[in-house]
């Protein structure tokens, strides 16, 4: 129970890397707010996890929100010890196809959200001297991916944010690390053609794609005491794609 009495705050919890790791965070002592936009799929993964888990509906992009949010989950329980910004999506273009549009709703959902609700969360986490952050990016924030500026820019504006966040916040006892994913079957890679997964499993050397599980024992160690000793950093959790 390496995380026993703590109180962690998942964004994007209701399905898959976000659920499996608040059910990871939970079967670990964790008291788990599970943070979602879609209430129906949320709640029912609370449900799921057990009492541990609660769920609280949020739009990470919307600063009048996430400000109500978080408070109300300090109210709650009277404190957050661990941060997890899972919360992302993706909408691929061309470039010379992408509209403004486009490219502004992943990089405000994204990256401006990951702000936001950092923002809110370390204020508790400043006064009590303590706090584990941990973003999710991904392995195309690092390579880029064709069609995938927009979603690219915001997972490197996630990298060089953790790195920023982890200066700022280290002497108050504050860790703040990335975890960048490779290629991980959940519902948004699932809908991607056979010809693409297969394009990218060749990538891999250890010649399989990861699982949301994977993600979720990473995010474990990371915020956990086992790894006071470790900030700024970004983890390639790949199967050895980026090397």
């Amino acid at each position: 129970m390496i995380l026993d009495s703590h109180v962690a705050l998942v964004t994007g919890g209701a399905s898959g890397i976000g659920a499996a790791i608040a059910k990871k965070f939970s079967s670990e002592g964790a008291n788990v707010c599970l943070c979602d936009i879609d209430s129906e799929i949320g709640k029912k993964t609370c449900q799921n996890i057990g009492e541990r888990a609660q769920f609280y509906h949020i739009d990470i992009s919307d600063e009048d929100a996430v400000r109500a949010t978080i408070e109300k989950i300090v109210q709650d329980y009277s404190k957050i010890d661990v941060l997890v910004n899972n919360a992302g999506i993706a909408s691929d273009k061309l470039l010379l196809r992408m509209t403004k549009d486009d490219w502004g709703r992943v990089i405000t959902t994204n990256l401006t959200g990951t702000f936001l609700v950092t923002r809110e969360v370390i204020k508790h986490m400043v006064k009590q001297r303590y706090g584990r952050i941990v973003n999710i990016a991904s392995v195309i924030g690092l390579i880029g991916n064709a069609g995938q500026a927009n979603y690219a820019a915001s997972k490197a504006g996630i990298i060089g944010f953790t790195k920023s966040c982890a200066k700022e916040l280290a002497a108050r006892n504050i860790t703040v690390n990335a975890i960048a994913p490779g290629f991980i079957e959940t519902r948004m890679t699932a809908v991607l053609p056979d010809q693409v997964k297969q394009s990218y499993l060749k990538l891999i050397p250890m010649k399989r794609f990861g699982n949301p599980d994977d993600v979720a024992a990473l995010a474990l160690f990371l915020s956990s005491d086992q790894s006071s000793y470790i900030t700024g950093q970004t983890i390639c959790l790949d199967g050895g794609m980026v090397m």
